[in-house]
């Protein structure tokens, strides 16, 4: 198969869809894999280290999209790359299409059979391609958090720790998740003080059992989240429904009603994110002030960091990338019923029931598609 990995060119996205060890696995698999020139630079991955191991160059992105039975990315298509989608095209990568209408619209008219990593499943379960960047995500929004609540950054001037005789922040996280448990470890080691919110009482119980008493726990219910945001300093939103749009847990009201300075980080903005008022921003303009508070919604987080993101996130998707350029899509997904759940368009058919709920789009079943 030809395989072709395009340059991210999403604001401040550094992050590529191939390592070199990637590429040597699928040229020894006998693939042809072609790289655009520099993608890998912002991983500290040279276009020499690609061609070492056998990968050709592409001088543009239009070179690298024409010439691929399947273009493998780290994010979804931009506007600007939509003029390469085609009928017959295999696309795998992050989408989002619950939150990117004009995408799920471009997808559909050109036929592309596009597979999401958000919703592959695993064998037990989880969702295996989103967990590595939910890691990711999560460590950060307490770095981020912390940073953005000093006062040059628009927040409060609060440090996080505190010092002897003075308080430390107060850290609320929603959701208790993959992305939610990673924020609390960080908040944790910062030394905030740090209060958990989730439906999942089981979860609860582990989240405690492994703290030992050093985080509150509380059951998620609109009570709850009202009385730990109105004493919160940063909030983070780490709420999931795999394809579709996250609820909307704070509300402007309660925005309006928190600390002078307070910092929420959307982790779930990817998703149409958790607290009312949010809009992905990008690192270059990371926040935004709402009713007194300011909000950080920076849709490809991971992204900043990109020499641990690409790593953590090839090592999750290179079984899928060989998967598919080995066996073809469709027998690939008739192979992993987890792979077949990223399945979300094919042959102008959407086939996400979670999207087709969030967009008012008639959808048929992945097993329609395969039969």
């Amino acid at each position: 198969m030809k395989i072709s990995i395009p340059k991210e060119i999403k604001n401040n996205e550094f992050r590529v869809a191939i390592t070199p060890a990637g590429v040597r696995d699928l040229v020894h698999a006998g693939h042809e894999v072609t790289v655009e020139t520099s993608a890998g630079v912002g991983s500290g991955i040279s276009d020499a280290d690609y061609q070492a191991e056998g990968a050709s160059i592409a001088p543009d992105a239009p070179s690298a999209w024409n010439s691929a039975e399947m273009v493998v990315k780290v994010k979804e298509p931009i506007a600007s790359e939509y003029s390469y989608f085609r009928e017959n095209l295999l696309l795998f990568t992050y989408l989002h299409l619950a939150a990117e209408p004009e995408l799920t619209k471009a997808l559909l008219k050109a036929k592309v059979t596009a597979i999401a990593y958000e919703t592959v499943q695993g064998a037990t379960g989880g969702l295996p391609l989103l967990a590595p960047m939910s890691e990711v995500a999560g460590r950060l929004s307490a770095i981020v958090g912390a940073a953005t609540l000093m006062k040059p950054a628009g927040g409060m001037g609060l440090l996080v720790p505190g010092v002897p005789g003075t308080r430390p922040a107060h850290v609320v996280v929603l959701g208790g998740g993959v992305a939610g448990t990673n924020a609390i470890s960080v908040a944790v080691g910062l030394g905030a003080e740090v209060t958990v919110l989730d439906t999942n009482l089981q979860r609860l119980k582990e989240l405690d059992a492994l703290y030992a008493g050093r985080i509150k726990t509380a059951a998620s219910n609109s009570l709850e989240i009202e009385r730990a945001c109105l004493s919160a300093d940063l909030v983070i939103g780490s709420v999931l429904i795999p394809g579709a749009k996250a609820p909307k847990l704070v509300s402007l009201d309660l925005v309006s009603r928190m600390k002078p300075g307070s910092v929420l980080v959307d982790i779930a903005v990817d998703q149409g994110g958790c607290f009312e008022g949010s809009r992905p921003t990008t690192h270059a303009e990371p926040t935004f002030q709402v009713h007194g508070s300011v909000y950080y919604c920076v849709g490809n987080m991971p992204g900043a960091v990109p020499q641990t993101s690409t790593m953590a996130l090839t090592n999750a998707t290179m079984r899928y990338v060989n998967m598919l350029a080995s066996k073809g899509w469709k027998d690939a997904l008739g192979h992993d019923a987890g792979l077949a759940q990223g399945l979300n368009t094919h042959g102008g058919k959407l086939t996400n029931e979670a999207v087709g709920h969030a967009h008012s789009i008639d959808t048929i079943s992945v097993a329609t598609v395969l039969s």
